[in-house]
């Protein structure tokens, strides 16, 4: 006998998700966190970050509100507000998804957890009692953590990871990123729109290196225009406290000053002293390995999320969760495409995409198998109402189906559920050109691309 057919090991993205859809297909399911079910996404990750960003388009908009013919003032940040405003956003989100899960009668087992035996999990709670746990199916679901660099700690005051930055009471005057990926690059756009000095460290030839290199080139056109500094192709040597900040010091000896520095140079599997290896789970640098059905090699035991080799995104990790709950009731579910996942840098200017990029598309297909299209937001109604800059490039197999979207320009994140659905239903430039798309939206620009695509462009130069 188990105490439940489904036992989770962490309520964050993929593992609520799963808690939820076992719940609703009348698994009983067992729910285990030490912390708040939401997990990183909800209380230090994407959400709290994107209300920042939401905060610093505020603020450029009041600084920048002549060029709509509107006579504003900008009079600061007050960081006061801006953090309850962000915790305002998190707290209710949190009620609702709490809400939920009381109302599908999901056991939330509160305490650090622990594999100790075949589909068997030990709580230790905060007054250090201890219950085990068992389930016919067991999710492992721990979620990450912020990295560093060897040698480089971590201190919380001055050396930051993400989370630390999430908590600051003040606009910093000077800031040094090191790591221009996503994360890196949505603090510095953050911290921009403050009022901050923000030089980014990146040891990569670009910014955003896993995006299509049109877009790398574009979010570094539009971070030099912001006066944005950054330095790739730049490894990191060393930082020290000063009096004033940190002096960070980088390959050729170049050392460069600031208030701070923000360490964003990706996050890693919380998998360590968490007993996976006690029932022969296979590992590598960390991560679970999996199949395409997020079977590990242990009978009855799944992963999902970011403990999965593969994109560290929330919304893969919700659709993991899933899936593994719709497979342990027998529903047969189709296995999730990896390039259909959809990826947003939330930066100013936004960057999305699904698919391929070109590089990786010509190394698959070859030069010759390839088509690329790129469409200026320049000739989009809404784009030039909103004043930002940027385009949609298409990349499909010579005269076959589009294999990779890509976008710059702000919302467009907001764009790339029709990308995805493009992308996923292999989608030829002439299926997707005869659709109507609403006038004036940015939606349009993917409407118009495909449209030149075809062979009959319109607000374009063929």
């Amino acid at each position: 006998m188990t105490d439940f057919d489904v036992l989770v090991l962490g309520a964050g993205s993929g593992g609520y998700a799963c808690a939820l859809r076992a719940a609703q297909l009348g698994l009983s399911v067992g729910l285990v966190e030490k912390d708040k079910v939401g997990g990183t996404c909800l209380h230090v990750g994407c959400i709290p970050t994107k209300a920042l960003l939401h905060a610093g388009e505020v603020a450029d908009s009041a600084r920048e509100s002549e060029q709509f013919g509107v006579r504003a003032t900008f009079d600061g940040i007050d960081m006061a507000g801006v953090n309850a405003y962000k915790d305002g956003v998190v707290t209710r989100l949190f009620k609702g998804l709490t809400g939920l899960v009381k109302g599908r009668g999901i056991t939330v087992l509160e305490g650090s957890g622990a594999v100790t035996g075949q589909r068997e999990v030990t709580v230790t709670a905060a007054d250090g009692s201890t219950e085990v746990h068992t389930g016919k199916h067991l999710v492992l679901a721990t979620g990450s953590y912020s990295r560093s660099l060897p040698g480089l700690e971590v201190d919380g005051e001055r050396v930051l990871t993400s989370e630390h930055a999430l908590r600051l009471d003040r606009v910093p005057a000077s800031v040094v990123v090191l790591g221009g990926g996503v994360i890196g690059c949505e603090f510095a756009s953050v911290w921009r729109s403050f009022g901050a000095e923000v030089t980014i460290v990146e040891a990569l030839p670009r910014l955003v290196a896993a995006e299509d290199e049109a877009s790398s080139k574009a979010l570094e056109r539009a971070f030099r225009k912001r006066k944005i500094a950054f330095r790739t192709g730049t490894p990191f040597q060393s930082v020290k406290t000063t009096d004033d900040g940190v002096a960070v010091t980088v390959e050729g000896g170049d050392v460069i000053e600031a208030e701070l520095l923000l360490v964003a140079v990706g996050r890693g599997p919380v998998t360590d002293g968490l007993g996976f290896e006690r029932i022969g789970v296979a590992m590598e640098r960390g991560f679970v390995l999996t199949d395409d059905r997020c079977r590990t090699n242990v009978e009855g035991v799944y992963a999902v999320g970011d403990i999965v080799p593969g994109l560290q995104l929330a919304h893969r990790g919700f659709a993991q969760g899933i899936f593994v709950a719709e497979h342990i009731a027998g529903l047969d579910p189709r296995p999730i495409d990896e390039s259909a996942v959809p990826r947003v840098t939330y930066s100013h200017p936004e960057i999305a995409s699904v698919g391929l990029d070109e590089a990786t598309a010509r190394e698959t297909y070859g030069d010759d198998g390839v088509e690329t299209l790129t469409y200026d937001l320049g000739g989009n109604g809404k784009s030039q109402i909103l004043k930002t800059q940027g385009f949609v490039k298409l990349v499909r197999r010579t005269d076959g189906p589009v294999v990779g979207v890509h976008l710059v320009g702000d919302r467009v994140g907001e764009l790339i559920g029709e990308a995805q659905l493009i992308y996923a239903w292999e989608a030829h430039a002439d299926d997707v050109a005869p659709l109507v798309h609403a006038h004036p939206t940015q939606n349009e620009a993917l409407g118009e691309a495909h449209l030149a695509l075809a062979g009959k462009p319109l607000h374009a130069h063929s």
